[in-house]
C-alpha cells in the first residue's frame, strides 16, 4: 500500500488566512508589518474586535 500525503483542504486553508492568531508571534508580526504598526496595537485589536483579519485591519486603520 502506498502512503497518502497529508493534504489540507482548500476550505481549511482559506479560513486560516482570514484570521489572525493573536497568540502566534509570526502572525502578529506579519499583520504589524502589513499595517505599519507594532505588535502591541495588533494584539489589542485582536482582543477588541476578534481575530477576523478584515476587522483587525479596519480597527488598525488600513
Amino acid at each position: 500500500m502506498a502512503k497518502q500525503a497529508n493534504k489540507q483542504s482548500v476550505r481549511g486553508r482559506k479560513q486560516d488566512r482570514s484570521r489572525v492568531a493573536g497568540g502566534q508571534d509570526y502572525e502578529v508580526q506579519y499583520e504589524a508589518r502589513k499595517t505599519g504598526r507594532s505588535a502591541s496595537p495588533v494584539k489589542k485589536a485582536v482582543r477588541k474586535v476578534g481575530n477576523t483579519r478584515k476587522k483587525v485591519e479596519k480597527r488598525l486603520g488600513r
